[in-house]
């Protein structure tokens, strides 16, 4: 497995209007790139992410004052939250196996 893919730093990331925008499915996953849990979550998230290629996944580093982040009430890393043309349809918190994050991509249709 590669590794992931640096968390977008707050400059490259997409504003909470750009995101509501989007058209399609696309997992959002908030986090740091020094954050262990973050770290531990990649091989559980990269083995479902792996059953659904085409999928849109964008990294978006998080932090305190981070506006997407706030916008979607991320409390804790990583979280995935899965969207459906601009629209919350689930999320996973920590995941820490492949079959929680596996349940969310369902959700993807």
């Amino acid at each position: 497995m590669s590794a992931p893919a640096p968390y977008l730093p707050p400059i490259e990331a997409p504003s909470r209007e750009e995101v509501d925008r989007l058209v399609g499915t696309v997992l959002l996953e908030f986090g740091t790139d020094w954050c262990g849990h973050c770290r531990a979550a990649q091989a559980p998230i990269a083995q479902a992410l792996a059953a659904a290629p085409a999928l849109r996944h964008l990294r978006i580093e998080d932090g305190p004052g981070r506006a997407l982040g706030r916008s979607f009430r991320v409390k804790l890393w990583p979280t995935l939250v899965l969207l459906r043309d601009g629209v919350e349809v689930g999320r996973r918190v920590r995941p820490v196996e492949a079959a929680p994050v596996a349940e969310l991509l369902a959700l993807a249709g």
